[in-house]
């Protein structure tokens, strides 16, 4: 793990926390380990919110809903793997015999959950400062880059996530209203028959773009 440390400019305290962030609960299971990364993540999570929070309001002058959106796609699960992966933390990422065979190194959801339990393990062996700094220091980039949007295409997303568990997603018209030339579209998302959101926009594509997101964030609050 010095390779990563030095590579952060990270000068460890606690070298057990970092352990702990990078063991997944297969491995903690495995090894009759007392905790795995999984409080480290919650807490890395609210971290990296709060900093992408600060940075967009202080760095631009969009409205709320503008920098909710933002924000959204530089926290979805697809940013997060695309960091962990660039950082090479998988390297670091401790699974049971079982997640390893099945390719768990490489999953989406493990990768992506240990970059915000790392962050939570910064946070709490170096201070908010510090893990400000390398939030930044990761992120800004990919920000400033025009070529890269991690949360383009919520159907695509949207329907990855639900594929590994076998559901269905069914998009329904359920209002169309206003004028010829400014109608607007209300869609509704259900997954295996259930309401999941509702987008609302003068297409029908980018109503159901919306109704996907809106899927993702309460997949991602039932977490």
């Amino acid at each position: 793990m010095d390779k990563l440390f030095q590579k952060l400019n990270i000068n460890p305290n606690n070298r057990e926390l970092y352990e702990i962030a990078f063991s997944h609960s297969s491995y903690a299971n495995e090894h009759k380990k007392k905790t795995d990364y999984e409080r480290l993540e919650f807490l890395g999570d609210a971290v990296l919110e709060l900093v992408l929070s600060d940075f967009l309001y202080s760095s631009l002058d969009f409205n709320e809903g503008k920098m909710t959106k933002l924000r959204s796609s530089y926290v979805c699960e697809n940013a997060l793997y695309r960091y962990a992966l660039d950082l090479g933390l998988n390297e670091y990422i401790k699974v049971g015999h079982g997640e390893l065979v099945s390719g768990g190194l490489y999953k989406k959801t493990i990768v992506a959950d240990t970059f915000e339990s790392f962050l939570g393990a910064i946070y709490i062996d170096l201070g908010f400062e510090k893990a400000k700094n390398i939030i930044l220091d990761i992120i800004v980039p990919y920000i400033e880059d025009p070529n890269i949007n991690f949360f383009s295409d919520y159907k695509s997303i949207l329907q990855e996530a639900v594929q590994t568990i076998k559901k269905s997603v069914i998009y329904n018209l359920i209002e169309e209203s206003g004028p010829p030339h400014d109608k607007l579209f209300t869609v509704e998302v259900k997954i295996d028959g259930i309401s999941y959101g509702k987008g609302v926009a003068n297409s029908k594509k980018e109503a159901e773009k919306e109704a996907a997101k809106s899927a993702l964030e309460l997949l991602a609050r039932k977490k």
